[in-house]
């Protein structure tokens, strides 16, 4: 059994449930999914500065993910926080979902289309997806119209107005692959097989599939590279 620990901030009970739920449902026979807590919460949005002030708290998490057991550890939500710099203090390995995203739909198309929560978001995409080097697989981007905090309150909503940044990134802009930069968009109220039936090409998520990249690593027995990321004897100062 391959055991993976996805980390969670802090939410509203149900929207905590929400996410809680939805990790475990990418268990398998061979692979548990178990959760891990950090105080910081990314409900109300992060901004640059936020971002970066809660790293040390997943990099306190990735230490205990470590110390409990795991083979591997995701943190929740597509700004991939605390990832660079936990690699460096831990030996299991530490998938960042975006990443993960880009390097998953680039076996399946080579034409990104990306959907964020709000318009105010896509310049920290962009910003994101020129750090790993991807700019040039993405075909356009959208936004489903709503703030994270405000989804709950308007689902239907950003249900029809996703599934129209979708068309219209196939349509308009060529995409092949849709990348679901926003969590609570899919899969937790909308999940990907029945966007590939509405539209017609594969959907990547950031829950699903960093915690199956993780668990194939660990399986694989791979573990990040220390020439790239020298070990570190550092521990956050909570």
């Amino acid at each position: 059994m391959i055991r993976v620990a996805f980390v969670i901030g802090d939410y509203p009970p149900a929207e905590r449930k929400l996410r809680e739920d939805t990790a475990r449902s990418f268990s398998s026979p061979e692979v548990e999914v178990g959760i891990i807590s950090v105080a910081p919460s990314p409900f109300g949005g992060l901004g640059p500065a936020e971002i970066q002030l809660v790293a040390p708290y997943f990099h306190d998490a990735f230490i205990r993910a470590e110390q409990e057991g795991y083979d591997a550890v995701v943190p929740l939500g597509t700004l991939d926080l605390g990832v660079d710099g936990g690699r460096s203090l831990v030996d299991i390995p530490v998938i960042g979902p975006c990443e993960a995203m880009f390097h998953i739909a680039a076996q399946l198309g080579d034409r990104f289309g990306i959907i964020c929560y709000h318009d105010s978001v896509i310049p920290r995409q962009i910003t994101q997806t020129r750090m790993y080097g991807m700019e040039n697989w993405i075909a356009g981007r959208r936004a489903s119209g709503f703030k994270l905090k405000d989804i709950g309150a308007n689902k239907a909503t950003m249900k029809a107005n996703f599934i129209a940044a979708g068309r219209s990134l196939i349509e308009e802009d060529g995409a092949d692959v849709i990348i679901v930069h926003g969590i609570t968009q899919c899969p937790v109220h909308m999940k990907p097989a029945e966007l590939t039936k509405e539209w017609g090409v594969p959907v990547v998520e950031g829950i699903g599939a960093p915690i199956r990249m993780a668990a194939m690593l660990a399986g694989l027995g791979l573990k990040h590279s220390r020439k790239r990321w020298p070990k570190s004897s550092a521990r956050p100062k909570l």
